[in-house]
């Protein structure tokens, strides 16, 4: 027991898998040659159209994709083999930052060609995030998922730190184009390790949902999940005032701290360096610290830290104040990140985790405006003082909402409930379905058969039905009628494979309150054809 909790301690656990290895490499090479692009496209900006405003819409380019597509970037990643799915984005985006590349080498590239193909790479990056994130779970063990997680993060700070230097050294001395078709190289490094990765195939014999349907059942599965909900909620609590340090702080370095650009790229690297120590020590704390009080805690430092970043006075303080915002930002991200993960099957997880980053980048951007305004009102270390204390405030209003708890379900599919078949093929697509379960409770528990069966309600809803009722027989006692209906016979089909080990659980728990030796007897009623 020592041995394997030292094992999964240790933050390079993962990186003994050979493909986790390889893709944690190839996603940093790929993450630096995408901070080089948002550099060169910055930079090339200022030359082009050099007003605040273009410059301002070059980040808006590449981040409103991401916002705008996430959900059905995370629905298309679950009915597709993510394998495949995510080698089309990497090709995309390295067609995009190619052309791009040639375009500007070639002195063609205007203001508005450059939006364009920034956020042509930008629905690229929306397309692959909900899928890469997915893909985690596939490689490695799920003792290993938070030292993945926070050794994925401390990547993206490793590329965050390299990315812009190497691109300012290259714009100095080849010009943004230069820039561009590295980015273009860089995606050659997901590209083949995307080809030693041999995914499973997978098993279900229905045919793949559609779009439109997999984006409802994701929305469906995160309203009736109490262990994502959470998530969301804890997550939108830290971001929109957690944003208030990142969007000021360029303001904070020009004009309270009367330094330049230099400062403000010593105070990034502080940033990652932070985030990357807090990486190194958070499988460890991981073992000991339960996640909600990881984020708790990490909650409180963010905001001791946004404090001191507010009333330094001077660069060494500030500098401090972005280590210790470096270890707190990847303390409580990761911790979500871990939650989301294991409070999500394999089947909507990529939707699931599109929600995530949903809310990351929507609280990270309304939180922005939102600081930067109040800013303009009160000043910039009255906003700060404001956005720390709500981050306090935060974590009473959500207390309520534990992310820690659900580790321990076991979310494989299960094979517990067999599926029903249906005489006409050509009926499979049709609909609504009503499924009946009929119980024989005794009158004296069914009142605890009643609150157990409240589990067996989010479980329906969460998988697919758009109706529950739980009736009594008002003629027999003992009798007690469940009642669910989906939208058609083959989205009932999918709730049967969507059943997991954990869901087997609250199914023997219902059955065992059930009186005699049959099971409970289930009818399945079709709409007619009008």
């Amino acid at each position: 027991m020592n041995a394997l909790k030292s094992a999964t301690a240790s933050p390079w656990t993962p990186l003994h898998n050979r493909v986790f290895r390889m893709m944690w490499i190839a996603s940093i090479v790929s993450n630096i040659g995408s901070w080089m692009h948002e550099v060169g496209a910055g930079w090339l900006m200022t030359s082009l159209a050099p007003s605040p405003l273009m410059v301002a819409l070059v980040q808006a380019a590449t981040t409103a994709p991401v916002f705008l597509l996430a959900l059905p970037a995370g629905a298309l990643a679950d009915i597709v083999d993510r394998r495949r799915y995510l080698i089309a984005s990497q090709m995309w985006m390295m067609l995009i930052a190619a052309t791009l590349g040639i375009l500007t080498l070639s002195g063609m590239t205007t203001a508005t060609v450059l939006l364009v193909f920034t956020f042509a790479l930008g629905i690229g990056t929306a397309m692959m995030m909900p899928a890469w994130g997915a893909v985690t779970p596939e490689l490695i063990p799920r003792s290993e998922l938070h030292a993945a997680i926070a050794l994925n993060s401390m990547g993206m700070n490793i590329a965050r730190s390299v990315g812009p230097a190497l691109a300012g050294l290259i714009v100095a001395t080849a010009g943004p184009g230069m820039v561009f078709i590295l980015n273009a190289v860089s995606f050659l490094a997901v590209l083949a390790a995307l080809r030693i990765w041999q995914r499973a195939p997978a098993q279900s014999q229905l045919p793949a949902e559609r779009v439109a349907g997999a984006v409802r059942a994701g929305l469906r599965y995160a309203r009736h999940s109490p262990a994502l909900r959470a998530v969301l909620v804890r997550g939108a609590a830290f971001f929109v005032f957690a944003s208030a340090s990142w969007a000021l702080l360029p303001l904070i370095v020009r004009h309270h701290l009367n330094s330049g650009p230099s400062t403000y790229g010593v105070f990034l690297a502080c940033l990652g360096l932070g985030a990357i120590a807090g990486a190194l020590l958070l499988p460890r704390i991981n073992l000991r610290i339960s996640r909600d009080h990881i984020v708790a805690g990490a909650t409180v430092l963010y905001a001791v830290a946004m404090l001191a970043l507010a009333h330094s006075g001077n660069v060494y303080a500030a500098g401090s104040a972005m280590l210790v915002t470096g270890v707190a930002w990847i303390s409580v991200v990761s911790s979500l990140m871990t939650a989301a993960q294991t409070a999500l099957p394999g089947w909507v997880r990529a939707r699931g985790l599109a929600l995530f980053w949903v809310v990351f980048m929507g609280g990270m951007a309304a939180g922005s405006a939102l600081w930067g305004q109040i800013a303009t009102w009160i000043g910039i270390p009255y906003a700060l003082t404001a956005a720390a204390i709500s981050a306090l405030l935060g974590i009473l209003a959500t207390q309520s909402f534990r992310i820690g708890r659900h580790d321990v379900a076991d979310l494989s599919p299960s094979i517990y409930w067999p599926s029903p078949t249906l005489t006409d093929d050509a009926a499979s697509d049709r609909g609504p379905v009503m499924v009946t379960v009929e119980y024989r409770i005794d009158p004296d528990k069914q009142h605890e058969f009643t609150r157990v069966m409240q589990h067996m309600h989010r479980i329906r809803r969460r998988d697919g039905a758009y109706m529950w009722e739980l009736f009594n027989d008002i003629d027999d006692p003992y009798r007690i009628v469940e009642c669910f209906m989906v939208e058609s016979w083959l989205e009932h089909l999918r709730q049967h494979e969507r059943v997991t080990v954990a869901d087997q659980d609250i199914i023997e728990q219902t059955r065992a309150f059930h009186l005699g030796d049959e099971l409970p007897k289930v009818t399945h009623l079709l709409a007619a054809r009008r």
